[in-house]
């Protein structure tokens, strides 16, 4: 028997997860996602080669310039746009003379590496308390449930302002950053793989594994973990924005990058005082934040629509729902293919000859 056609307005199946190759020529496909992708991939290149850009200048992010700062206007850059020049592309910072553009470049190393860093300690530590809660005994899954609860609901700017503060001056603090944010964010990860590793344990292919012998450790591995890498990348990428604005806010708090590292925060916490004066050496760094995490946002929305099926399904399903739902005509129903069909929808016979006959 011939499969039916589905009619108009008819909802679709959720198709599975596609490939690795069919998101990729996806998200090629969409201009958005194509030029998000693009200032993300200028953005790890200038913070790779910032050794080599200062360089190219001839200046570094350390080195003072009194000599090009006024001292009677309070250390205000001489010059026009903050004291540009053949020299100095972008400028000096106000009350120190250094160099605007090498610290940028620079700071664009911490800020970045900050977030990814954190971002992956997020969903290594989420995805190991998922697994456990999902694949674990009953009152395992509820002290590690409770544990989560408590995690989002703790103030995470208040403690990470207190970690930071009790912690020596000496520890790297690129580092302590990383692991302060890190450890304070993968309570939302693991409730999401918590809440798909139950669904997953459900599933025949699970079950066969349970079956024939394998640990709790090899059916996370083998079965579990392919499973769960769609939703997994769709949360980091979510993730990945937010946590290069938390790195800013703390620099910008004062208890992040510490000077002479520069960083994108800390260099706005230094220019607070000057946007009078400068306004240039506030809005380079705000410009930069504001791109990058534009770029990753876009990105990630585009990665979380092409990795999650029902979204694209439910996408699908609004638009023909619109189209037909517009003219007011009543949707025909469709049967399953291969099902006996009803006799809702059948005239009734005008005899018994008829009738025996239908």
């Amino acid at each position: 028997m011939a499969p039916q056609e589905s009619t108009a307005g008819e909802a679709p199946a959720a198709s599975p997860a596609p490939g690795g190759r069919q998101v990729w020529r996806r998200l090629l496909a969409r201009r958005t996602a194509l030029a998000a992708g693009l200032v993300i991939v200028l953005l790890v290149l200038i913070a790779a080669a910032a050794p080599l850009l200062s360089a190219l200048e001839g200046q570094d992010p350390t080195s003072y310039h009194n000599d090009l700062l006024d001292s009677a206007a309070g250390g205000v850059p001489t010059g026009s746009f903050g004291g540009v020049s053949a020299e100095h592309w972008l400028g000096v910072e106000p009350g120190t003379g250094r160099d605007v553009f090498a610290r940028l470049v620079h700071g664009a190393r911490i800020s970045l590496l900050v977030a990814v860093g954190a971002t992956v300690v997020q969903v290594t530590i989420g995805v190991l308390v998922g697994l456990a809660a999902g694949l674990g005994s009953r009152v395992l899954d509820q002290v590690i449930g409770n544990t989560t609860e408590v995690m989002l609901a703790l103030p995470s700017l208040v403690f990470a302002i207190s970690l930071m503060a009790v912690v020596p001056s000496g520890f790297p603090r690129p580092l302590l950053l990383t692991l302060v944010i890190g450890l304070l964010g993968w309570a939302g990860t693991s409730r999401i793989v918590r809440a798909q590793t139950l669904s997953l344990r459900q599933l025949d292919y699970v079950a066969a594994a349970r079956l024939a012998g394998a640990t709790r450790w090899r059916i996370a591995r083998r079965e579990l973990l392919p499973s769960l890498a769609a939703p997994v990348i769709t949360y980091a990428a979510v993730l990945l924005p937010g946590n290069v604005v938390a790195e800013a806010g703390l620099s910008f708090l004062g208890v992040g990058v510490k000077p002479p590292t520069s960083s994108w925060g800390q260099m706005l916490s230094g220019a607070t005082t000057w946007f009078r004066a400068d306004p240039t050496y506030v809005l380079l760094p705000s410009a930069l934040l504001f791109v990058t995490v534009l770029a990753f946002t876009v990105l990630g929305d585009a990665v979380r629509t092409e990795l999650d099926p029902r979204a694209a399904s439910r996408l699908r399903v609004g638009a023909s729902s619109g189209g037909a739902g517009s003219s007011g005509a009543a949707r025909p129903t469709t049967a399953p293919a291969g099902a006996a069909p009803s006799d809702a929808g059948r005239p009734a016979p005008s005899n018994a000859t008829e009738g025996a006959t239908a």
